[in-house]
């Protein structure tokens, strides 16, 4: 079973391709996440967990949904990360996680994706998003093989940089960096709610047919990705810059 969260499409993208390769069903965790729930699964097929990295680790609402659920039948675990560019030491903290949960840690897939953080970085146009994720196909069919054949991923090498990055440097983001209180609507807002209605956490709410947001942000950058009228801003960091949203399906590149 492959089980999702996705903010701007990358990592539901990776999720369809391996489902399609392995033919196993893929699950969105987006409901349980918007409506505060737990979830409950069974699978004799290992579970594959598949989301963006949130600085060199993976999120922690994702971390914490997948703590708060049960999960029957296989005790197989894989997990792969969409990232810019590598995850880190993200797997000293996915053993942890497997450790805690009763999990056989089977491997982190890091997956080099379109950026989408445009809270701080620069995206890419159009033509340059669709021939990286045309490029990541090889490493995401190599992952379906390995789950296929139930041998684990390759183990990442680290160096003190990748271990520095997915303690101090991830600590540091969550507590100076991950908040709302920079995103804004401007005047091309068209009041449609689409902001509030793929915000995973319930954060935005329309007041007055204009957004505003609470303090319960996971950067996921769903709503500054998915407005239709690019009326949403973070601060000055956004401003100038294209919005990525990953609407591709697996069968676009067949």
């Amino acid at each position: 079973m492959i089980i999702y969260f996705s903010g701007t499409g990358n990592s539901r993208f990776a999720a369809q391709t391996v489902a399609a390769r392995i033919g196993d069903e893929c699950v969105n965790v987006f409901d349980c996440l918007k409506n505060s729930k737990a979830g409950s699964f069974s699978s004799e097929k290992p579970y594959v967990f598949v989301c963006p990295t949130y600085s060199w680790r993976i999120p922690r609402v994702f971390e914490a949904f997948i703590r708060k659920s049960t999960f029957e039948g296989s005790k197989k675990a894989y997990f792969i990360m969409t990232c810019g560019s590598e995850v880190g030491n993200a797997e000293k903290y996915l053993l942890r996680l497997c450790e805690d949960c009763g999990f056989e840690y089977m491997g982190a897939l890091e997956t080099v994706m379109p950026e989408n953080y445009v809270a701080m970085f620069s995206v890419p146009g159009s033509d340059e998003a669709r021939r990286m994720i045309k490029a990541s196909l090889p490493v995401l069919y190599q992952g379906a093989a390995c789950i296929l054949d139930a041998k684990p991923f390759q183990h990442i090498k680290t160096g003190v940089a990748d271990r520095l990055k997915s303690s101090v440097v991830n600590s540091l983001f969550y507590k100076f960096i991950v908040s709302a209180k920079d995103f804004c609507a401007d005047g091309r807002c068209v009041s449609c709610g689409k902001c509030e209605q793929v915000c995973p956490l319930n954060n935005i709410k329309l007041t007055d047919g204009k957004p505003e947001w609470g303090k319960n942000c996971t950067h996921c950058m769903a709503c500054i990705c998915s407005c239709p009228a690019q009326a949403i801003e973070y601060g000055s960091a956004s401003k100038g810059k294209p919005r990525y949203f990953n609407s591709y399906k697996p069968s676009d590149f067949e």
